[in-house]
C-alpha cells in the first residue's frame, strides 16, 4: 500500500523575491555589454555598415534577448516556473475593448497635461533616428512591438508584483513606474515635465496590469499609446515620409 502524496503547497504570487530582482539588476550591465560587443562585431563583418536606426535597434533587440534569457534562467532554475504565465501573460482579460482604446485616450490626456505644464519640445534620440522611410518603419515597429512587450514584462510583470506585495497597491505601482520613467530620462534630457508625464503614463500601464491581472493587457495599452504618439509625430513631420 503506497503512502498518500503530500498535499501541494500553494505558490504565493509573486513567488520570487527582491533577491531575484537584485540579481536581474546586477545582470543588466553584463547583458548590455555582451549585446553591444556582439552586435558591433556583427556589423563589422557586413560589407556595408547599416544605418544608425538599424544598428541601435539591433543592439536593443540583442540586449532584451540576453536580459530575458537571464530572467528565464532565474525563474526556471530557481523555481522551475514557466516564463510567460509567471509574469502574468494571460488571454483573455477583463474589459478587453476598454483597454484597446485606453492607449489613444491616454495620449490625449498626456498631451493636454503637457500643454498645461508648458512642456518643452526635446530633440530626443528617437527623433534623430527618423531620417528616412526605412528608419521610420524600423523605429515604429519596435515602438509598438518589442519595446512595450519587454518593458511591461520587466516592470509590470516582474517588479510590480513584488512592490505591491511589499508596499501596497498605490505605492507599489508608483515604485514600479519610477524606474520606467528613469529609463527614458536620457531621451528627454531629464526634463522634469517629461519625466512626470512618463511617470503618469507608466502608472496607468501599471494600474491596468493590476486591475486585469494581465501583462498582455498593459502591453496592449502601452503599444497603442506608443502607436498613437508615433502617428501624431509623423502627422506633424510629413516631410519624413516624402
Amino acid at each position: 500500500m503506497t503512502a498518500p502524496a503530500p498535499p501541494s503547497v500553494a505558490r504565493t504570487d509573486p513567488f520570487w523575491s527582491w533577491r531575484d530582482a537584485a540579481l536581474l539588476a546586477a545582470l543588466t550591465i553584463p547583458c548590455f555589454s555582451l549585446a553591444l560587443a556582439l552586435t558591433h562585431g556583427f556589423f563589422l563583418l557586413l560589407p556595408r555598415m547599416p544605418g544608425e536606426a538599424a544598428r541601435a535597434l539591433t543592439m536593443q533587440f540583442a540586449f532584451y534577448m540576453f536580459w530575458f534569457g537571464a530572467l528565464w534562467l532565474i525563474l526556471w532554475q530557481r523555481y522551475h516556473a514557466p516564463f510567460w504565465s509567471s509574469l502574468g501573460w494571460r488571454f483573455p482579460w477583463p474589459n478587453m475593448l476598454f483597454t484597446g482604446i485606453l492607449g489613444p485616450g491616454l495620449v490625449v490626456v498626456i498631451a493636454v497635461l503637457g500643454e498645461l505644464l508648458h512642456t518643452p519640445v526635446i530633440d530626443n534620440a528617437v527623433a534623430r533616428l527618423l531620417r528616412d522611410r526605412w528608419s521610420i518603419l524600423l523605429v515604429g515597429t519596435f515602438a509598438v512591438t518589442l519595446g512595450p512587450l519587454a518593458e511591461e514584462l520587466i516592470f509590470r510583470g516582474f517588479i510590480q508584483p513584488l512592490a505591491i506585495r511589499s508596499f501596497g497597491i498605490w505605492l507599489g505601482i508608483s515604485l514600479a513606474s519610477a524606474p520606467f520613467a528613469l529609463l527614458h530620462g536620457p531621451q528627454y534630457a531629464w526634463n522634469w515635465q517629461h519625466m512626470l508625464l512618463l511617470f503618469l503614463a507608466s502608472f496607468v500601464f501599471g494600474y491596468t496590469r493590476h486591475r486585469t491581472g494581465s501583462t498582455a493587457a498593459s502591453t496592449v495599452v502601452h503599444a497603442t499609446y506608443n502607436l498613437t504618439f508615433f502617428v501624431g509625430y509623423l502627422a506633424q513631420r510629413r516631410e519624413l515620409l516624402m
